[in-house]
This record gives structure tokens, sequence and C-alpha cells, in this order.
């Protein structure tokens, strides 16, 4: 194991350096439009840019990737992501920032699908899931990370703009030093939304509608807070523990899963965050303890649905679809995640702070009441037809499938030659 994580520890660091200034600024940017008195419909605007961008990127970046290469492809995403961040308190406008965030989106995307690619490509047989894991804890706690470095300076200030283009910037290094080979060519991702209701109707249908509340959540979660009277510290530990929530939960639901209905699992998750969302708008304000604690329990059940929609969609579909199913999921939650974005925007300008968690609360009780549907019009497939819960990065690309999808083959085939060594 320790072998297998030093042959990757250079695309672990990338990773943690891009994901720490990601996460900043996502939550940044949403406190300092709402300080700089941009209407909130327009913040909402905004930040959907980000999902858009990130939806384009996973569709054009595998031809840029492969025209120029893995390496140059990430030094000039990470150049172009590192300026357009410097260029925010140079022109605060809603259109710019708009117009910026979608940038951003396009090279976090590629970034990201050079980094899961290239470990797909370097990880062992008898270690990718592990690896799996380690890439989701890197991802956890950088985010984390990120959005705690909100208190360290005014988001009214160039400081926070500047640590994050330094984050960015710090990314490039060990990817253009590194002497390893280049992976295989990345698939471009595609949404064929027709073969995915074939293979899975409630999958097709419930990966937008998570978007649209989860999407809400990441564009006026910070806003929300703030408009609470929050301080910046306490905002970034908010965002902060909502993803500490996903990290304690995520596994467990999925190993449920695995074990009975998927639905089933998928339905009582939407139920708490649902619970939890309605508790943060009529409790968010009476003390940061409960702030908090709403925010884990929110993030502990609303981050693992789209991982569980995608496994659900997979166990439907055949092994060798396996990627191009759970990239259709994946990308229907980005459609949904702008419109939530928006959605939550709209929300904020007409309502108050708290209305947004309604709206989030609604969401997510329509994903449960969708999945409750489904389970009495048709019944769930055979255990051994199960495909494995894949835990999501929260900025995964479609590419990170491939290691799961990798993984899931070797496991077939290590059963196979057990099947064989037992038969007489």
């Amino acid at each position: 194991m320790f072998k297998a994580l030093a042959a990757i520890t250079a695309l672990l660091l990338a990773t943690a350096a891009l994901l720490t200034g990601n996460g900043l600024q996502g939550t940044l940017l949403a406190v300092r439009a709402d300080l700089e008195g941009f209407d909130s419909s327009l913040i909402g605007v905004m930040m959907a840019a980000y999902f858009g961008g990130f939806i384009v990127g996973c569709r054009i970046n595998p031809v840029l990737i492969k025209s120029a290469g893995h390496i140059r492809a990430f030094v000039a995403l990470a150049s172009i992501a590192s300026a357009s961040t410097l260029i925010h308190p140079l022109f605060v406008d809603w259109i710019a920032w708009s117009i910026l965030r979608g940038i951003t989106g396009f090279c976090i995307a590629g970034m990201i699908m050079i980094i899961e690619s290239w470990l797909n490509e370097r990880a062992t047989n008898a270690e990718r899931g592990r690896l799996l894991s380690v890439y989701r804890i890197v991802d956890l706690l950088a985010t984390m990370v990120g959005n705690a470095l909100i208190a360290t300076a005014s988001p009214l200030g160039f400081e926070l703009f500047a640590i994050t283009s330094i984050m960015i910037s710090i990314a490039l290094v060990p990817v253009a030093l590194t002497r390893t080979p280049a992976p295989q060519p990345i698939k471009t991702a595609k949404l064929d939304l027709g073969k995915i209701y074939r293979l899975s109707p409630a999958a097709a249908i419930v990966a937008p509608v998570i978007g649209l509340a989860n999407g809400a959540f990441w564009a006026i979660g910070p806003v929300y807070a703030g408009r609470l009277g929050y301080p910046e510290a306490i905002i970034g530990a908010f965002m902060s523990t909502t993803i500490l929530g996903a990290a304690i939960l995520q596994w467990p639901v999925g190993w449920i899963s695995d074990k009975i209905d998927r639905r089933i699992v998928l339905a009582l998750s939407a139920v708490g965050a649902s619970l939890a969302a309605f508790g943060l708008s009529r409790y968010g304000t009476n003390s940061v303890f409960l702030l908090l604690s709403l925010g884990a329990l929110y993030g502990a059940f609303a981050m693992s649905l789209t991982g569980l929609t995608a496994a659900h969609a997979n166990d439907h579909a055949e092994p060798e679809t396996a990627v191009a199913t759970s990239g259709s999921v994946l990308l229907l939650n980005g459609v949904g995640s702008i419109l939530g974005s928006i959605a939550g925007g709209l929300v904020l300008s007409f309502f108050t702070a708290p209305a947004v968690f309604v709206y989030v609360s609604v969401m997510m009780a329509v994903v449960a009441m969708l999945c409750f549907i489904r389970i009495i019009i048709q019944p769930p497939p055979g255990v051994d037809m199960k495909s494995p819960f894949t835990p999501l990065p929260r900025s995964a690309s479609p590419a990170v499938f491939e290691i799961g999808e990798e993984q899931e083959e070797d496991d077939l085939v290590e059963g196979d030659n057990a099947t064989a060594a037992t038969t007489p």
C-alpha cells in the first residue's frame, strides 16, 4: 500500500492544492458578492456559471488533452484558472464574475479529469479501491481547509483571492515536474438521456433533482450564513462541517446500499437531508452549535446521494457501459446544479435567507417521494447484479468512474478465478 501511495504522491499533492484553492474560491465569491450588494438572483446566476463551465469542460477538455498532452494541458488550464482568480477583484461586476466563474469551472474540470485519469493509470489492481478512498479523503480534507481559510482575511480585500491563486499555481508544480508516463487519452463524457432513462428511470429523474437541492446549497449556503449575521469564520466552519458530515457517513451509507435495495437507502438519505435542511431553516439562527450540527447532518445525508444514484443506474447497466452510465448521471446532476444555483438565488431574492433551506428541504422530499414511487412500481435487482458503490469526490469528473470500473472488473476476474479453482 505504501509503495502504491508513493507512486501517486505527486498527484495527491496537486489534488490537495487545487481543491484547497477551489474550495476557498467558491465560498469567497458568494460571500464577497453579497457584501458588494449583488442582487441575490444574480449571485445564483454567477455561481451557476461554474457548474455550466464544468459540464462544458467535461465534454471539450478530452479533445484538448489529446491534442496537447496531459502535462501541457494541465499547465495551461491551471495558469488560466489562477489568472482568472486574480481578475475578480479588478472587475467587481456580476457579468464579469459569471464569465470568470464559467472559465474556472471549465479549467477545474480539465485538471480534475487529468488527475483522475492519471490515478487510474498509476493505481495497481490490488490497491485500486483503497487508493480511490485515499483520493476521496484528500478531496474532503482539502475542501474543508479551503473553506476554513476564509477566516484568515477580509473577503473585501485582495488577500484571499491571492491565496486561491497561489494554491492553484502550486498544483502545477508536482504535475509539471513529474516524469511519470502520460496515461491513455481521456474519453469524452457523453449524455444520453434516452438510454439512461431506459436503464433506470429512478436515476434519470432523481439525479437532476438532487442537483437542484445541492446546487442551491453550494451556491447560496455561504450567503445564507452571512445573512443570518454570522462572521466569516463561522461561514467557513459551516461549509466545512457539511463536508465533514459527508466524510463520516458516505462509506457506511454506500456499504448498506450494496446489501439492500439501493432506492430505500436513497429515499431514507433524502428524508434525512430534507429534515436537516428544514432544521436549518427554522433553527439555524438560534446558535452556532445548531447551525454547524444541522449543516453536518445535511452533508452526511445529502452528499452521498449522487454516488448512490450512479450505483443504482449501474445496477441495471451492462458492465462495459459503467463509465458512460455513471458519467451521464454525473452530468445530469450538473445540469440540476446549474438550475438549483439559479433557483436558490431567486428564492433568496424574494424571501428571507431561511427560505433557501425550505426550498432545499422540499427538493430533497421530492427525491424521497420519487424513490418510494419507483420502489412500489419496480422490484429491485438481485444482489448478485449490483455494482459496488463508489464514493464520489465533490469535484469529481466522469473520469473518476474509470477507477471504480477497473476495481469492479478486477473483483469479477478474481471471483471467476476462484470459481474455476474450486470447480471439479
